[in-house]
């Protein structure tokens, strides 16, 4: 499930033109930035003759999609319901916001972590010892992306 709303199915209208413009321009990954600026530069066009004439397939769009896995800009996905319930929950306890110091129960903490590497593009592992660490790594994004429901 994605936070991006569908693209208007009349591709000449000026609604699928903003559209595109803001939510298909968007890289997905490295992969996505590798192919527009080998595109730009005109390397694409050279390679896809080259393997053309030699009847070889490039390997452009596999390289593309592990670079996008190793270097992901967008969210994997949304909230689910429950995952969203429990944010809501976590910060109405907190008065509507991560507490930035003090602590938190290992029950939650685990419960973030989770829904955090679920959702975003990095994973991220705590082993307790790094409250800074874990407040940049998984609070403050997953802060971030919360706020964006609101």
């Amino acid at each position: 499930m994605s936070n991006i709303p569908k693209a208007p199915k009349d591709k000449r209208t000026k609604a699928f033109k903003e559209w595109k413009a803001k939510y298909d321009a968007t890289p997905d990954g490295l992969g996505d930035v590798v192919e527009s600026v080998t595109k730009a530069t005109g390397i694409k066009k050279v390679v896809d003759a080259v393997s053309s004439s030699l009847n070889v397939d490039c390997g452009c769009d596999e390289r593309k999609s592990k670079m996008n896995q190793i270097l992901r800009f967008k969210p994997l996905d949304c909230f689910n319901e429950e995952e969203f319930t429990f944010l809501s929950q976590f910060y109405n306890e907190k008065e509507g916001k991560f507490k930035e110091s003090g602590s938190i129960k290992s029950e939650d903490v685990k419960r973030l972590i989770q829904i955090h590497n679920r959702v975003s593009p990095r994973k991220t592992s705590f082993s307790g010892t790094c409250t800074p660490c874990f407040q940049n790594s998984v609070f403050k994004p997953l802060s971030d992306m919360y706020i964006q429901y609101l």
